[in-house]
This record gives C-alpha cells, sequence and structure tokens, in this order.
C-alpha cells in the first residue's frame, strides 16, 4: 500500500490515496502507521477519496483510531497531495469533509507544487446542541465556567465543524497541558469529548496556542482549534478579527471576515511517499 507522510504546520498525518488503494479497516490502520516506535509514525491517518459533491473527499483518523469530522492543517495537506499528484488541475477546488464541503485557494511555487493553501472553515457554530455540549441546547458558552481537578477555568466552546474548548492563560508555554487536556477533554459535559486550546494572547492580533486534540493528545498545531481561538478571541474582546496564531510547528493566518466564515492560510508540506507492507 502506497502512502504519503505529509504535515500542515507540524501537524502531521499518513494519507493514501483512495482512488487507487483500498483499506478495509481504516480507524485499526491508523492505529497501527500512527505508532511512532513501530510504525510509520503521526498524529493519524487522511484518506483520500472521491467524492460525488466536491473535487475529493476527505476521511480523517485519530491515532487511537476514532474518526473526526475534519481537521484544518490536514485539509491543506489533501489539497497539495490532489494537486501535485493530478487528481485535480485547478488552484479553487472543493473538498468534501464530515464538517461539509470547503472551498480552497491553492498557492504554488516556481516549480508548480503547492507550498501553502487558503480554507474557507466556513461559519462557527456556537450553540451547546451544535458541538454538542450537554445542558440548555440553544445557549452559547462564550467566556463561562467549568470547575476541573483543582482549577476554575474560563472557557469559551466553539464547533468548527468539531468541536472546540478554548481557554485563555497567562503563559502557555509552561501551561500544564498533559494535565488538564485530557480531563476536560473526557468531561462528562461533552458527549462526543472535545478538542482543548490552550491560548496565550500575545497582542490584539497576536496569540500562542498549544492544542489537545481528542484521541491524539497534544499535537504541534491544530487548524479548526486555531479558527475557534479566532472567534473566541473576538467574542471575549480579547483579540481582531485577523491574527497571527503561533502554533508549536508554525504560524497559521487567521481571518474572521465579514461573511461570517473563518479563513485559514498556512503550509502544506510533503516530507516523503513509501510503501507499506502489512504484516
Amino acid at each position: 500500500m502506497k502512502f504519503a507522510k505529509m504535515h500542515g504546520a507540524g501537524n502531521d498525518y499518513v494519507y493514501i490515496n483512495a482512488f487507487n488503494e483500498t483499506v478495509a479497516d481504516p480507524a485499526q490502520l491508523a492505529i497501527t502507521l500512527s505508532d511512532r516506535h513501530f510504525g510509520i509514525g503521526s498524529d493519524g491517518l487522511i484518506l483520500i477519496l472521491p467524492s460525488q459533491q466536491a473535487d475529493v473527499r476527505m476521511r480523517m483518523f485519530n491515532s487511537d483510531g476514532s474518526e473526526a469530522e475534519m481537521c484544518g492543517n490536514g485539509i491543506r495537506c489533501v489539497a497539495k497531495y490532489a494537486y501535485d499528484h493530478g487528481l485535480v488541475s485547478n488552484q479553487k477546488i472543493r473538498v468534501e469533509t464530515g464538517a461539509g464541503v470547503l472551498p480552497l485557494q491553492l498557492f504554488t511555487n516556481e516549480a508548480g507544487r503547492v507550498e501553502k493553501v487558503r480554507v474557507n472553515m466556513g461559519e462557527p457554530r456556537l450553540t451547546r446542541s451544535q458541538l454538542p455540549m450537554n445542558g440548555p441546547s440553544e445557549e452559547q458558552v462564550i467566556g463561562g465556567e467549568l470547575q476541573i481537578l483543582d482549577r476554575t477555568f474560563e472557557i469559551s466552546c466553539v464547533s468548527m465543524g468539531n468541536p472546540h474548548c478554548v481557554i485563555f492563560v497567562d503563559d502557555v508555554d509552561t501551561f500544564a497541558v498533559e494535565k488538564y487536556g485530557p480531563a476536560i477533554e473526557n468531561h462528562p459535559l461533552f458527549p462526543k469529548r472535545i478538542n482543548v486550546e490552550f491560548v496565550e494572547v500575545l497582542s490584539p492580533t497576536e496569540v500562542k496556542q498549544r492544542t489537545w486534540e481528542r484521541g491524539a493528545g497534544e499535537t504541534l498545531a491544530c487548524g479548526t482549534g486555531a479558527s475557534a481561538v479566532t472567534v473566541a478571541g473576538v467574542l471575549t474582546s480579547r483579540t481582531e478579527r485577523r491574527i497571527t496564531n503561533h502554533l508549536r510547528g508554525g504560524d497559521l493566518e487567521m481571518e474572521w471576515a465579514e461573511d461570517g466564515c473563518i479563513y485559514m492560510t498556512g503550509p502544506a508540506v510533503q516530507v516523503f511517499e513509501g510503501d507499506f507492507l502489512p504484516q
């Protein structure tokens, strides 16, 4: 089985061209391939498939085998793979995801390879029922409180196709992400678990983010998480509508535009290709 290892701002996945390859059990394959000691090593597995309503379709599986609706860094790499490998020929494409069909703008380098991608991440979803989050279905949780372990946090919850809990902290570099991340991810408030963003505001136009992803642990970047952070920053009057988000794996340019949609621009990199031999 042929594969490509790719990353967007350090958020790395194994990609399989399911136009050509057949994957019988993608959940188990994700667990096998993601193992950084006995497999290829990644945050998960992404399949690139034919679509009846877009140019291509993506399915994304975390390293624990659970399937997620979308991945902002992953979708940029899907676009790069599809263009660089001739699955699409236009620099404006549409990708079908578990969170709907998203339009993307591709930017190529002098060699004609995709270097970065701008994604319309769609409009944020803010009610408890859209996340999902237990409680009054139409209520929004922006600047709410969550008591967890020995702390009470101010939380803002945003869905960008998958759910995020955004928490602003004073010093994100020293914050105990590995302690509080899994506790919040698995809190009973969130019936489908939740991704958690810990964010330090550097200025009204700059933030620094660390992410605890459900099913994967801490990752170097999260595009849907950066989108949720953009929304939470505006709604809590901490940041402007256009920001640079510094993640551990690189920077993302974010904008909550006047049309109500979140736009994310960032890199897409192919590291290597290879053949996986199932045991």
